[in-house]
């Protein structure tokens, strides 16, 4: 027959206004659509029948779906920040200006040089790319392993910044409803009747679903239902709501389109709600089965649903002359609605032997021919449908017939829509009667009550023959899964599964041989089911050839895992406004404008911005930071500390929990005293240190490094919720609550006596690792005799809002002693020369506190704490581990950071042997020398030796092993 185009019916399109035409473009052709018309219905309108290009081979591709589940009309959609790739026609309103570019193909949609794939299909098999990737023969993966990663992708992804909107909204219910069919406006009414509060979410533009179109009757219904239920001041309808993902106990995302792909709305493009629900009710219908013949890729080739969605919704004729094919009684309900729509139905060709339902009667009624046991054979047309040959549904597809045509409209069953019943954990059977996956009531999602929480309902629960009370009407459904059913390779082989994907019937068979009995495992080699529709389309299919290929049911081969989101979220809506400068805020502290006034040379800490170094005059960083060091040593500094984690613990059972946190006993330390504690991970290893005081008799609060705050908190909530849920302990990150500065040197005391005070600072009241709380300076203050330099220290906490106020007081009150400020940078130093340790320097994540020597750290009279029976492994008590010590080099040159020491012998890949590393290396100016820290193998035994250390330019350092504290080892200068 000669090729026709799809074009707009004179009349009907229930969902488009035909008196406001929208332009837009499409790959440079100016077009026009109307009110109401999605991309998808819009192209059609302008006769335009493919619309992509398949991922791996470039087949020509049209629509086969008309809803989320369409895996081939995908476009680039939009320019500059607002371009965004894969775009789904069948979803997307068509709003005014839109500009939309074909993608995966090149140069052109209709003239596409990567079609040569095509040709080339018998040589690229399903895992294909696995076998070349891993082939024996270098020269082989050589050759394709470039093209395959050049290859790789659908769509181009946006490169400028996206100016658009998104936010966050939370919402609570005593009842969702996901759904806005027949069914589930059902349950909303009946669950409103109980005076609960009713949240109902519809995915599309328009309540009701597909029931206006597949029952008389139905919109009026669906108006009653809509009116009673807007009266009711306990419910909230959303449309345009895509129910993405349900989680466990009730909590369920949603994205809501508030004006998508319209940049004039000046409102947020999209809005993502996090909604915590007492039940859910997944009323979320059923996708149309597509069925497995030669050539049922083509153009034109679409499922019956989508032929009539398109023709009642929109007013689109995707077609002339239709044929339909099917195996249950629903899909001729397209063919009644195409004869209305004055279009010429050429034949119902139905798999199964007898047909006689009443939706069948009314067909021959209108001399449609109905045409059993019939299959296809083959499509005729590469492009676009131009015929089709027919056979013998139970032969091996010798051709009886052919039919002229232009438009296949097939049905192969319909499939409940799982998803969400599925995302929390809720179980599935087998319905043989219906040949589907469905709900199984018996084994429901379960809430934080252990009962079920989340029912399904209407199609969504496979209820699927309950007419004018749910959604679907299918008559009895024969299991069609190739046609014909004895079809041979050849015909196979062009049996398409996953239509973007190209993944053939032939392709899981091929799976099924080569050992890929699993369903998840033929996934993943075939890519079946993991193209941008995941699977909607595809999966029933394909799962049922891999069971006929493995000679077992379909129910002992299951399903694959369906994880959120249910359709793509957009990584704008995730993020919402968590982008830009607000994606991970700027932490400053309550004195990080005196620092930028004063010259702070800045250094990125986490999330914070802490001073390195403050140069003054001319001085370069190196400089001040020696500076600095040397005014802690011989008179008094100041370091802004309040970027240190200060985690409030408390309860009953506080200090045995610290006891478990904690390698040391936190639950005997007094009130007014602290100790220095080491947190280890399960596996042993050292994960952050600090200082813990003891503020009443149930009340501790623990220091942890600035990057450790947040880390160390939720491992702290972690243990106390999954695994000792019942002890009573409280914990709080109160780390931004307080300002804190140390004031370090021998003349530290002497400062803050300047200060009007109600402490007693002298050494027999407040000695060294107590606390002590009053006023400073008119301020609250809680003060800590503690030490990170290894001067006489206080570490003074005062409330976040009067830090300023101290930091100032003191830097007025010590003038004359030649206070300095002083920042990380000085700080690093002034711990390397009293060889105190620095969580991420001397360790990395796989050093204990016993390669560092610090034993003494851990408690021997305590049963357990977490990582001590890791630590107790082979491994970690060989004495062969790496250990804690000083470096010094021979010729006075400074050891490069993180250089290897070099052993004697080469390893298996021929490089030679080392022996340890370097943590930290300093030029300390209290010494007015390099000096160095690392972990050596049996470090501690082999002081003097000398080890080699090369550098990247080729020449050695040598150094000698040596005690890792530098200066002051007796500790005198701690007490002043």
């Amino acid at each position: 027959m000669s090729q026709s185009r799809p074009f707009r019916l004179p009349k009907g399109g229930r969902l488009i206004d035909r008196a406001y035409q929208l332009p837009f473009r499409f790959d440079g052709r100016h077009l026009r659509g109307l009110e109401g018309d999605t991309l998808a219905s819009a192209l059609l309108a302008n006769g335009q029948l493919m619309m992509g290009r398949s991922f791996k081979y470039h087949r020509p591709r049209g629509p086969v779906a008309s809803g989320a589940e369409e895996p081939n009309a995908l476009f680039g959609l939009g320019q500059g920040g607002r371009f965004e790739p894969n775009q789904r026609a069948t979803t997307t309103a068509l709003v005014q200006g839109m500009i939309l570019r074909s993608q995966n193909c090149w140069p052109s949609l209709d003239a596409d040089v990567g079609e040569i794939n095509n040709w080339l299909s018998p040589m690229l098999p399903a895992g294909f790319y696995y076998k070349t990737f891993i082939h024996p023969r270098p020269f082989w993966k050589h050759l394709f392993e470039p093209i395959i990663r050049r290859s790789a992708g659908l769509g181009r992804a946006p490169t400028d910044p996206d100016p658009d909107r998104y936010e966050q909204a939370y919402d609570f219910a005593d009842v969702v409803v996901v759904g806005g069919g027949i069914a589930g406006l059902k349950a909303a009414l009946a669950a409103a009747k109980g005076r609960k509060r009713v949240l109902v979410l519809e995915q599309s533009p328009n309540w009701g679903g597909r029931t206006p179109v597949d029952h008389k009757g139905g919109e009026a219904e669906i108006h009653a239902l809509l009116e009673e239920l807007r009266a009711k001041k306990t419910v909230t309808l959303r449309r345009n709501t895509m129910a993405t993902g349900l989680y466990d106990h009730g909590y369920l995302m949603a994205r809501e389109a508030l004006a998508d792909h319209d940049p004039n709305a000046g409102i947020p493009r999209q809005r993502l709600w996090r909604i915590r629900a007492g039940q859910v009710i997944t009323a979320t219908g059923a996708l149309e089965r597509p069925l497995a013949f030669y050539g049922n890729d083509v153009p034109g080739v679409m499922l019956a649903s989508a032929v009539r969605d398109f023709i009642v919704d929109y007013g689109v004729a995707p077609g002339q002359r239709v044929v339909v094919v099917a195996n249950n009684d629903d899909a001729y309900r397209t063919a009644l609605i195409a004869a209305d729509a004055g279009l010429e139905v050429a034949a119902v060709l139905d798999a199964r032997v007898q047909a006689e339902g009443e939706l069948v009667q009314a067909v021959r009624a209108r001399n449609i021919p109905v045409l059993t046991n019939t299959a296809i054979a083959k499509v005729k047309g590469s492009r676009q449908v131009e015929g089709v040959a027919i056979c013998d549904q139970s032969g091996d597809g010798h051709v009886t017939g052919g039919i002229d045509c232009d438009v296949v409209a097939m049905s192969g069953g319909w499939s409940p829509v799982v998803h969400l019943w599925s995302h929390c954990g809720g179980k599935l059977i087998w319905d043989e009667a219906q040949a589907m996956f469905r709900p199984d009531p018996e084994r429901p999602p379960l809430g934080a009550d252990g009962k079920g929480n989340v029912t399904a309902v209407g199609a969504a629960a496979g209820e699927l023959r309950a007419a004018g009370e749910l959604e679907r009407d299918e008559g009895q459904t024969q299991p069609v899964w190739v046609m014909p059913a004895q079809a041979p390779y050849k015909l196979r082989s062009k049996m398409w599964l996953d239509y973007q994907n190209d993944v053939k019937v032939t392709d899981v068979e091929l799976a099924a041989r080569e050992g890929y009995a699993s369903v998840e495992h033929t996934k993943r080699y075939t890519t079946l089911g993991m193209a941008t529709d995941q699977g909607k389309v595809s999966n029933i299919n394909g799962l049922a050839i891999l069971s006929k290929a493995l000679d077992q049911p379909i129910p002992a081969t299951g399903t694959t895992t369906f994880r959120p989101p249910y359709t793509p979220l957009t990584l704008g809506t995730i993020a919402a406004d968590a982008r830009g400068e607000a994606f991970q805020p700027l932490r400053k502290t309550p004195m990080h404008d005196w620092h930028a006034r004063n010259g702070a040379h800045w250094e990125p800490v986490g999330l914070w911005r802490r001073a390195y170094a403050y140069p003054k005059g001319g001085e370069d960083v190196h400089a001040a930071v020696a500076r600095e060091v040397l005014a802690v040593r011989n008179s008094v500094g100041m370091l802004d500390a309040s970027t240190l984690g200060k985690i409030l613990v408390k309860g009953p059972d506080a200090g045995r929990f610290l006891d478990m946190i904690y390698t040391g006993m936190m639950s005997t330390l007094p009130v007014g005293k602290c100790r220095y504690g080491l947190v280890c991970s399960e596996n042993g290893f050292l994960s952050d240190d600090g200082v813990v005081a003891r503020l009443s008799d149930d009340t501790w609060l623990c220091h942890t490094t600035t990057g450790g705050a947040d880390r160390i908190h939720a491992h702290m909530e972690d243990w106390l919720q999954c695994e000792w849920w019942d002890w009573q302990v409280y914990t709080a990150n109160v780390t931004e609550q307080y300002a804190q500065v140390a004031v370090a040197g021998p003349k530290a005391r002497e400062l803050l006596q300047r200060l009007p005070g109600t402490v007693d600072l002298s050494p027999a009241a407040l000695p060294f690792m107590a606390w002590a709380e009053g006023e400073l300076a008119g301020i609250p203050a809680r003060i800590y005799r503690i030490s990170f330099s290894g001067e006489l220290s206080f570490e003074l906490a005062v409330p976040a809002g009067r830090g300023a106020e101290l930091w100032e007081a003191l830097h007025q009150a010590g003038r004359d002693l030649g206070v300095t400020a002083y920042g990380t940078e000085a700080m690093h130093i002034l711990r390397a020369e009293k060889g105190y340790i620095m969580i991420g320097d001397e360790s990395d994540g796989t050093v204990i506190p016993q390669d560092l020597g610090l034993g003494w750290a851990i408690s021997k009279k305590k049963p357990d704490y977490i990582g001590k029976r890791a630590q107790a492994r082979s491994h970690m008590i060989d004495g062969n581990r790496w250990r804690l010590v000083g470096l010094e080099s021979l010729d006075g040159r400074m050891i490069p950071d993180g250089a290897y020491a070099v052993d004697a012998g080469e390893n298996a890949n021929g490089q030679k042997k080392v022996q340890g590393r370097v943590t930290s290396t300093y030029h300390s100016p209290t010494l007015n020398r390099p000096i160095a820290m690392g972990l050596v193998r049996h470090g501690p035994e082999r002081m003097g030796q000398v080890i080699d250390f090369p550098t990247p330019s080729g020449e050695t350092i040598r150094a000698r092993i040596v005690d890792p504290v530098f200066y002051d080892k007796e500790g005198g200068r701690l007490n002043g």
